[in-house]
């Protein structure tokens, strides 16, 4: 006999006989019950890299001086333009207060977009 379990307390979610063909029923609720776990998974993972982005988006705010959204435009576009994620561009920014040194192609397009953001100021 085969089971289905939960990873964190291993309780069986559905038990099912090796021989058996799975009613459609029982096939709909595994499809959701992986649904739901890689749901679970990315949500995971997002909530994880949301606070490091969070801590990069306020050292801009301190750098540029600018609003929240402005700061988040302003590492997007660094994103974009050096062709990395969103989350490593803000662990690298944030990686600097560990006195790491900020990748050369970040560096460049971080002042840039400093650059670009103090001249929109300006005008």
């Amino acid at each position: 006999m085969h089971q289905l379990t939960t990873r964190r307390d291993e309780r069986p979610l559905l038990t099912a006989v090796p021989s058996a063909v799975p009613s459609a029923g029982d096939a709909a609720l595994l499809a959701e019950v992986a649904e739901l776990r890689a749901r679970n998974e990315q949500l995971g993972r997002a909530l994880a890299t949301r606070a490091v982005i969070d801590q990069a988006r306020g050292m801009v705010m301190v750098l540029a001086p600018c609003s929240s959204e402005r700061a988040w435009d302003l590492l997007v576009g660094v994103s974009q333009r050096c062709n990395t994620k969103l989350r490593d561009v803000a662990a690298a920014l944030v990686a600097t207060t560990r006195d790491e040194t900020l990748p050369e192609p970040i560096q460049r397009e971080l002042r840039r977009e400093l650059r670009r953001l103090h001249a929109a100021d300006r005008e």
